[in-house]
């Protein structure tokens, strides 16, 4: 046996209060590594009877070959006698297995510097394996983190124990991100590595609005009110369909907080970006006019609603058609990701341009399919006009050779 003392078990404890590495974990590394080390020295390539023993209460440590006791041995390397086994252990009996310690001598130098090698391998994946478990746990979630500098237009921002990547297409257009200021991050994936894992979060994420929501609206931590759909364009709007299951619970209103104060501390944690709050409804028509505001709304038509497609032709009064497109197209855009429904708006002069021109193509439709007929009645009635007057002929031709043939004869 070796003596390694107590300092060994003292480390071990210290690397499990800073880093989180259990003890067990740390003297299992340091068996394997004397088994490795063995193996190494005795220059044996498999075996699986050879195990590292260490004894806590005596801080030492040696290597062990388990053996089977029999009466003849065949392979000296795996059996041993029964004479031999009960120099070891009195009560051994045939059939029994024994532990004999095969620790060479002076072999504390090349087991220290093997155990050196394997634990510090062995910490480092240990480190990498408490990261990616804490940070699988974390995905999909919200976490703050320090922004520590901006490489190759990703912005680098430690969450904890790691720093991750914030990649440009997660960041919001126009912010400026300085390096030591607090942020507020969506932890988007994790991807395991052979060092550390790499993680990448988003501040752009539409989930970072449902996360501040549930942070500041008590009622949806508690399950009264319920965020049915969200959808995002990151720095400029957001749109969010609550709904309430208690009639008596405005959904609404629990968001928008007593004098606005919840809606205006999560504008002002997403830097002034607009937020709609709508109320939700299972009629498509219903939903689809909460969607459309702050613009009136006319009338919905349902044009397709089925696994398919879902469309439907929304007219708004004139005055409200920049309104409820949008600019470039944001308000309406926003309002299909919100209800999944494909939206068409037109302003009433234009569906009233559309009808006239429906109509008009009725009329021209109707007047060119009766001059069409009346076309084909004609040239029916001449090609009739004309089958009688060839037969008016024809019976002239046979009556004239009828005639002539009668003569003929007489004669």
């Amino acid at each position: 046996m070796i003596k390694i003392g107590t300092a060994l078990f003292e480390a071990c404890e210290e690397l499990e209060r800073e880093r989180g590495i259990s003890k067990e974990v740390l003297i299992a590394s340091l068996c394997d590594a004397m088994v490795a080390a063995y193996k190494k020295h005795m220059h044996i390539k498999e075996a699986t009877n050879i195990e590292a023993i260490l004894d806590e209460q005596s801080g030492e440590i040696g290597v062990f070959r388990t053996k089977l006791v029999v009466d003849d041995v065949e392979d000296s390397d795996t059996q041993i006698t029964l004479n031999e086994a009960k120099e070891i252990a009195e009560d051994v009996e045939i059939g029994d297995e024994i532990k004999i310690e095969v620790t060479p001598e002076q072999f504390g130098r090349i087991a220290a510097q093997s155990a050196k090698q394997v634990i510090t391998q062995r910490i480092r994946e240990a480190e990498r394996n408490l990261v990616l478990q804490e940070f699988m746990e974390k995905k999909g979630t919200l976490t703050t983190g320090i922004i520590q500098r901006v490489e190759n237009r990703n912005v680098i921002v430690n969450i904890g124990k790691i720093d991750a990547i914030m990649p440009q297409k997660e960041q919001i257009p126009g912010e400026y991100y300085k390096p030591g200021n607090r942020i507020r991050v969506f932890v988007l994936n994790v991807k395991e590595t052979t060092r550390l894992p790499q993680v990448i979060v988003s501040h752009a994420h539409a989930e970072i609005v449902r996360e501040l929501f549930e942070l500041e609206v008590p009622e949806i931590e508690d399950g009264i009110v319920e965020i049915k759909s969200i959808s995002r364009e990151a720095g400029y709007r957001t749109k969010i369909a609550v709904w309430s299951n208690d009639p008596e619970v405005d959904s609404v209103g629990a968001c928008i907080g007593p004098r606005g104060s919840r809606i205006q501390t999560i504008v002002s944690e997403l830097k002034n970006e607009k937020i709609d709050i709508v109320r939700y409804s299972e009629d498509p028509v219903e939903y689809i006019v909460n969607a459309l505001s702050p613009s009136r709304v006319v009338s919905v038509d349902i044009l397709a609603d089925d696994e398919y497609a879902h469309e439907a032709m929304v007219v708004v009064p004139d005055d409200q058609l920049s309104l409820a497109i949008g600019r470039e197209g944001q308000n309406v855009r926003l309002a299909h990701k919100l209800t999944g429904w494909k939206i068409d708006i037109k302003s009433v002069s234009q569906m009233e341009k559309a009808e006239a021109q429906n109509i008009n193509n009725y009329e021209e439709s109707s007047e060119e399919i009766v001059d069409d007929t009346e076309d084909e009645v004609d040239e029916l009635q001449q090609e009739i006009e004309e089958e009688m007057n060839q037969q008016a002929v024809d019976e002239e031709d046979f009556q004239d050779d009828t005639v002539e043939e009668t003569s003929e004869e007489e004669m």
